[in-house]
């Protein structure tokens, strides 16, 4: 079969720019999940062009959807190249149990968390933070003092100062990120967020956890208290590429190598 790449999640200045920077090779591009199916180990795509589905040979995933699960679990099951790795994404598509393996690595994985069930009231000593769903973005988190309780099931950790940080990961190169925002949920989208000198210690501890998934690209989020102790506080999948040119034209080209065979594998 020809190779035909299918680029899945990114806007299209995006994905116009990488099918530049692809030449000839043939490209489908969807902006958000397309009808997909998988048939005798052949992946089939919708085409944007005309009706029914064209085979294709390698996908880059790059967006986060609420109803992605299925989608990833076909990619999965295909077994073909896939960008990041398809079963490093179903094992980190559920934010909690992804946690839960993510703590199976991490060298900062203190303090213990903490759960409760939905409609379910619980009290606890001092400051925390509640944190349910599968959203990302500093959606579905509540701080909370004594008693909690929710209609929906949730992970329960201690409210921690300091700063937070994100390590990202795109093949072999790594960057550190000062997350900001006006309140204590902090995000890289805010305008005061900006690259800092990258701690070698998150970095290890980054590359270690994005090995045990064996995901190309992958970010994770720390906060760093003012005593200086680190903090994993969780996994991004689908990190964020836009928002700095620098990593922007990082994954570009790393997506350009990868489709070209290029890249080493984990």
């Amino acid at each position: 079969m020809a190779e035909r790449v299918c680029i899945i999640g990114l806007d299209e200045p995006e994905y116009s720019e990488i099918q530049q920077h692809l030449g000839i090779t043939p490209v489908i591009a969807h902006e958000v999940i397309p009808r997909l199916a998988l048939r005798d180990g052949q992946l089939l795509v919708a085409s944007r062009r005309h009706a029914g589905l064209l085979p294709v040979s390698k996908v880059i995933f790059h967006g986060i959807f609420a109803d992605d699960l299925d989608f990833i679990t076909a990619l999965a099951l295909w077994g073909g190249p896939c960008l990041p790795n398809a079963r490093g994404m179903l094992d980190c598509r559920l934010k909690f149990p992804c946690l839960v393996r993510a703590l199976e690595h991490t060298r900062f994985g203190a303090p213990p968390r903490g759960y409760a069930g939905p409609e379910t009231p619980v009290t606890f000593e001092g400051e925390y933070v509640a944190k349910w769903g599968n959203w990302h973005c500093g959606e579905n988190k509540a701080r909370f003092t004594g008693a909690w309780q929710s209609e929906h099931a949730g992970i329960i950790e201690p409210f921690l100062a300091g700063q937070a940080v994100r390590v990202v990961l795109i093949g072999e190169q790594a960057w550190q990120i000062r997350l900001a925002g006006s309140d204590w949920l902090k995000s890289i989208h805010d305008a005061q967020a900006d690259f800092m000198p990258i701690d070698a210690e998150l970095l290890e501890d980054t590359r270690r956890v994005r090995q045990a998934f064996g995901l190309e690209v992958m970010a994770n989020d720390y906060i760093v208290t003012e005593a200086g102790s680190r903090h994993l506080l969780e996994v991004n999948h689908i990190p964020n590429v836009t928002r700095f040119p620098a990593i922007w034209e990082a994954y570009r080209d790393y997506v350009v190598r990868w489709v070209a065979g290029e890249t080493a594998s984990l």
